[in-house]
């Protein structure tokens, strides 16, 4: 991976929720390279005021276009995406985007009760975009929408150490919300909760459907990839196909406020096959 080549996905978000989605692409098409970046000095988006979060993201999105050029970007992040995404289009407009947005539309139609649980940051939540989505793909349900930055924090600083009695006392508060309000279906609407997704799904048990993007957002990803080699899309095979050699991945951060976080990353990135690039300043 070169910087003057270019990688083929970037990947932002404000700290380690966007890495499934960086993992499905690559189980997706082992060969594309990625890097990642999380705007960890600016951790949280989901509290912070729209002009704060179309700002902190425009300047991460310059500087990863102006250090790798890659391909596309994924906005890896549900309140980056209702919030930023179009600004980021218009102002860089020769680069392809990306972005997450709350998987409604799909837990509409797996849900039997009609009621849906929405997690997600208290951005996303209170966002007009958010509020259509439930008007076009979901005006017949009951969405009980529940921000909860203090699940987040959890994931960010403390999930990768965590033990399993840790992560399900983590998430219970949002389940049990809830099953209180009878929703049988969840959509994790903020990348971090996706590092969950697995306990969430069996602290709520199996009569609950737990949702996310990640899939259709890697697929998605894989397709303007192809669209940009002029190459026939088989899920990305041809993509994989075209590299004859796979390339290391990198992960950055823009910054550690909590002791501890730098280990967790470094984790991560040692269990994943992911170099750690460090401090990338912004």
């Amino acid at each position: 991976m070169t910087e003057k080549s270019g990688v083929h996905f970037a990947f932002l978000d404000s700290g380690v929720g966007g890495l499934p989605y960086m993992q499905r692409l690559k189980k997706l098409c082992p060969n594309a390279s990625c890097v990642y970046v999380a705007d960890t000095k600016n951790f949280p988006y989901g509290e912070k005021s729209e002009d704060e979060i179309i700002r902190n993201a425009s300047l991460c999105v310059e500087k990863i276009i102006q250090r790798w050029k890659p391909h596309a970007v994924v906005i890896a992040c549900n309140t980056i995406s209702v919030t930023a995404l179009e600004n980021l289009r218009r102002r860089f407009d020769g680069t392809p985007f990306i972005g997450t947005v709350p998987a409604i539309k799909p837990a509409a139609a797996l849900s039997k009760k009609r009621c849906i649980g929405l997690l997600a940051t208290n951005a996303t939540v209170s966002h007009p975009y958010t509020k259509r989505l439930i008007a076009d793909f979901a005006s017949d349900c009951t969405i009980v929408s529940r921000g909860d930055p203090e699940l987040i924090a959890f994931i960010e600083h403390k999930f990768f150490s965590s033990t399993k009695e840790e992560q399900e006392s983590a998430v219970r508060p949002a389940v049990d919300f809830f099953a209180a309000a009878g929703c049988d279906a969840i959509v994790l609407a903020c990348t971090h909760f996706l590092n969950m997704a697995d306990v969430i799904q069996r602290v709520a048990g199996s009569a609950v459907s737990v949702v996310d993007s990640r899939e259709g957002v890697a697929r998605h990803a894989l397709d303007v990839e192809c669209a940009l080699l002029r190459t026939p899309d088989d899920n990305g095979a041809e993509l994989c196909a075209s590299e004859k050699r796979a390339l290391h991945d990198a992960l950055f951060v823009t910054g550690f406020k909590i002791p501890g976080d730098e280990e967790a990353y470094r984790m991560f990135c040692r269990n994943s096959a992911v170099d750690f690039g460090g401090i990338l300043e912004v």
